[in-house]
């Protein structure tokens, strides 16, 4: 079979990831809440593209603005300058609210609707007042027959003491919502000695993905940046179905020439992981990472010599003999892959790796490293360790 360019692979993994992005089905916030609650902070601090700074917003209603970044499937529904003064202003809040609802569920398109409602109150304000009571008494008799799930959202956090006290206040009201979550969204520097650590979107992520509905549940993962967890748990699942795969593939053993067989399905898993982390990555990172990982430059080809030095590193991985490819060491070389992306993803998101280190010397130093120890981690045919 043909080699593939190391560039050329690269730019397949691109191509696919930005294609996984545009399959998958749109979720749509709505968040509510007086001016100065910091719906901005919280919109950016939970998901992995600043939309509420960055995103190109349209107003869709007299108040209600919706929110999006291209080719990224999120979209923020706001009503920024909300102010509850008086029954007109609810009524007429609510009557706008109700007919963006009522209008994605009449498109029948799952990404045209509304899938939650973040109801922000400031804990600082320490107080619920009357006229938030009667708004989402009023919008759960008005929408019941739609469900969509409604959170209270305690922004500005600082205090856990004064953010439970005012949870208590807003439960004792039995509204119809899934749950009261306080949060600081962001850390807060008190001064030069002491910051209140970020809290809260932990748990918001949790809630979120257990009410969302089923096709929606794999965008929020790869959306959201507040839970790590969700990411890897996601992540995991498709090496899984690679290393699935590349067994059934070398399940007839394949020459060393034919491992570009094996490429289509690793080129889907490295864009699937890169969707799932929604770090944003150009052709250059894809091609320190397949350099870094195979131990082969940008202009070499992947081919005989490539498999053949991988293989190296997990003796007795199964049957080599007369230069073939067995599933066993299909499965082990793309679990290794994967496994190594995903260890690579979560230093990023941790902050300790930068994208621009993918092509130091260090950093590719690192990958090497990291993709080695995931190759002996690997069991040969007879389950042992190597």
């Amino acid at each position: 079979m043909e080699n593939v360019n190391v560039a050329d692979m690269a730019q397949k993994i691109l191509d696919s990831m930005q294609k996984e992005y545009k399959e998958m089905k749109k979720l749509n916030v709505m968040i509510l809440g007086k001016t100065g609650v910091g719906k901005s902070t919280l919109v950016n601090s939970m998901f992995s593209r600043s939309v509420a700074e960055t995103g190109i917003g349209r107003p869709v209603t007299n108040q209600i603005r919706k929110f999006e970044v291209p080719d990224f499937p999120l979209a923020i529904f706001d009503t920024p300058g909300l102010e509850l003064d008086g029954s007109n202003a609810v009524d007429v809040l609510l009557k706008e609210v109700t007919e963006q609802i009522n209008k994605g569920v009449n498109s029948g398109n799952v990404s045209e609707m509304i899938h939650c409602i973040w109801y922000c109150v400031s804990t600082t304000s320490h107080r619920f007042e009357k006229a938030e009571v009667d708004f989402l008494k009023k919008f759960s008799d008005t929408t019941k027959i739609y469900n969509v799930p409604v959170v209270v959202v305690l922004t500005q956090s600082y205090s856990k003491k004064d953010a439970e006290s005012l949870k208590k206040e807003i439960e004792k009201e039995n509204l119809n919502i899934v749950k009261v979550i306080p949060i600081l969204a962001e850390n807060f520097e008190v001064d030069e000695h002491y910051t209140i650590p970020a809290y809260g979107l932990n748990e918001l992520s949790v809630i979120m993905y257990q009410i969302l509905p089923r096709e929606i549940q794999k965008t929020f993962v790869c959306v959201q940046c507040a839970n790590l967890e969700l990411k890897n748990e996601r992540a995991q699942a498709v090496v899984m179905a690679s290393t699935t795969a590349a067994m059934g593939i070398g399940a007839v053993p394949i020459p060393f020439s034919d491992a570009a067989l094996l490429i289509p399905g690793q080129v889907a898993m490295i864009a699937g992981i890169s969707a799932i982390y929604g770090i944003d990555m150009d052709k250059s990172a894809f091609i320190s990472v397949i350099s870094a990982t195979l131990g082969i430059s940008g202009t070499t080809v992947l081919g005989k010599a490539a498999v053949a030095s991988l293989l190296k590193l997990i003796p007795g991985v199964g049957s080599v003999v007369g230069g073939l490819i067995s599933g066993t060491a299909a499965a082990a070389l793309t679990a290794a892959l994967g496994e190594a992306y995903i260890a690579i993803m979560v230093k990023i998101c941790k902050g300790k790796m930068k994208i621009s280190d993918l092509q130091t010397r260090k950093g590719q130093t690192e990958l090497q490293k990291i993709f080695k120890e995931k190759m002996k981690l690997k069991r040969n045919s007879n389950g042992a360790p190597i």
